[in-house]
């Protein structure tokens, strides 16, 4: 599955390939990246080759890109499986407002290709205030919590849901 290429006003979000393997390694090694992730940072470059052949060679129901600053990869953005969104950029991006940015469009080529969905979806770790904050200014709006669903090391996390139906 090709994803298309989506331009904004200060990034390019394109479909990854097998060339962007450091890239991708560096920002998912980072513990401060990968702290609210499903899983801990990746210790070995064979995992983010594992994990990147997802992004590569994409199922019917994801749509995932990586986001491209000035030639860099800093982050990935998009669907892992449809309807639930997510997104990870490097710290040094933090606080630009490129995650929103990014996930506007991303918002935008979904609700396009998908015409008949009627809601995006999010979880997010209760205590990951800035993902939450972006997600209510992107219009997601809590729908449920659920306690220990997730185990991250050794250590049981919330989830918040949240949904974003679709605006016509």
């Amino acid at each position: 599955m090709s994803v298309p290429t989506l331009r904004t006003e200060r990034m390019v979000l394109r479909q990854a390939a097998w060339d962007d393997l450091e890239a991708v390694h560096r920002l998912m090694s980072d513990t401060r990246v990968m702290r609210y992730w499903s899983r801990p940072e990746h210790e070995t470059l064979e995992e983010t080759r594992t994990w990147l052949r997802f992004l590569v060679d994409q199922a019917p129901d994801s749509r995932d890109w990586l986001i491209e600053k000035d030639g860099l990869v800093i982050g990935k953005a998009g669907a892992w499986a449809m309807p639930e969104v997510g997104f990870l950029l490097s710290p040094a991006h933090w606080g630009q407002g490129l995650a929103f940015e990014a996930m506007t469009a991303v918002i935008a080529e979904l609700e396009a290709e998908f015409p008949d969905l009627p809601a995006l979806t999010a979880e997010v770790d209760p205590r990951n205030a800035a993902s939450l904050g972006l997600l209510d200014r992107l219009g997601f709006r809590e729908t449920h919590r659920a306690e220990r669903t997730l185990l991250w090391r050794d250590e049981w996390c919330d989830s918040i849901y949240l949904a974003r139906p679709r605006r016509r």
